[in-house]
């Protein structure tokens, strides 16, 4: 299949998943900061990015996290990272999945990280990914709690806020509202706020 058409089909299937949104010029110059472009980092890696775009047309390695305004395809650094530790693209899914002990879960999660929406992380991995549901449900319990000391909901927020990126514009309109950071971390801190300490102004 020639590269102009892999690449529409690419940008057919993003908008599938995403919706047709308009990047800004910010969300242009945060993604830029964040992601690379998938030809460059192919390039880099000694990769083919026509077959890399095959892969993920199969559901073999996750999709763009961002179309940039000019088109470019962006990915994050690690892109095949998860690929090389698995031991090849063919054992990924099954050694993603196996991080789960209910297998349901661990196909969620797998079709989950396909989509390339996992962009709410600096690292996409199972462990990080399990790591930020456990930190928002563990927030969650202790905003509920009245007994919940204040410097444990801190901790869990600071851990979250770790974990996660500040996020675009441009991701409030395709995910359809606030983020996890607008909800769990920013909300959080602006309800909860640290008391000031002594001698502070």
């Amino acid at each position: 299949m020639p590269e102009k058409e892999l690449k529409q089909r690419l940008v057919e299937r993003f908008r599938e998943i995403n919706g047709d949104h308009p990047m800004t010029a910010a969300d242009d110059a945060y993604v830029s900061a964040q992601f690379v472009v998938l030809e460059e980092l192919c390039a880099v890696r000694g990769r083919d990015a026509d077959a890399v775009r095959r892969l993920m047309l199969d559901g073999s390695l996750p999709l763009p996290g961002y179309l940039r305004s000019d088109g470019a395809e962006m990915v994050p650094a690690d892109l095949f990272a998860l690929a090389d530790k698995a031991g090849g693209v063919d054992l990924l899914e099954a050694w993603f999945t196996a991080h789960w002990d209910d297998p349901v879960t661990g196909k969620t999660e797998w079709d989950a990280y396909l989509s390339g929406q996992y962009v709410c992380l600096h690292s996409v991995n199972p462990a990080t990914i399990r790591r930020k549901d456990e930190l928002t449900a563990a927030i969650g319990a202790a905003i509920d709690d009245p007994d919940a000391p204040a410097a444990h909901l801190h901790a869990l927020v600071d851990e979250l806020d770790a974990l996660e990126p500040a996020f675009t514009a441009y991701d409030r309109l395709r995910f359809g509202g606030p983020t996890s950071r607008d909800t769990c971390i920013d909300a959080i801190r602006a309800r909860f706020p640290r008391p000031e300490r002594p001698g502070r102004r």
